[in-house]
């Protein structure tokens, strides 16, 4: 029986992150939420969709507007000395592993 190991990102939730590639590319946003079993992540104002709701007890109906889940390949870490795409990478600070933007340098928080 083969065992399924878990995934690791290099992106984690909160962080700064601008959309590389699709229908919202270069669009800038925070991720809320990652979403590991589908290689997904929730990254607020990026990939609205409009959805149509009916009511219930729960709240009125209508047309709401619903952030939908991006595949994590088409989005990368902003850089916070440049503000463009870079990628991540770790560096022992003090005995401590800290991610670190590969651009600049610059440690992520």
């Amino acid at each position: 029986m083969a065992t399924k190991t878990q995934t690791k990102f290099k992106i984690k939730s909160g962080d700064e992150v601008i959309v590389i590639a699709g229908k919202d590319k270069g669009k800038k946003g925070k991720v809320t939420k990652i979403i590991t079993k589908e290689l997904r992540a929730l990254v607020s104002g990026i990939n609205i969709a409009t959805k149509h709701q009916k009511p219930s007890a729960a709240g009125a109906g209508g047309i709401i507007k619903k952030e939908m889940p991006i595949a994590i390949s088409n989005l990368a870490v902003v850089d916070p000395k440049s503000g463009k795409a870079t990628k991540v990478g770790y560096k022992t600070v003090d005995g401590k592993k800290v991610r670190i933007a590969k651009k600049s340098g610059e440690a992520l928080a």
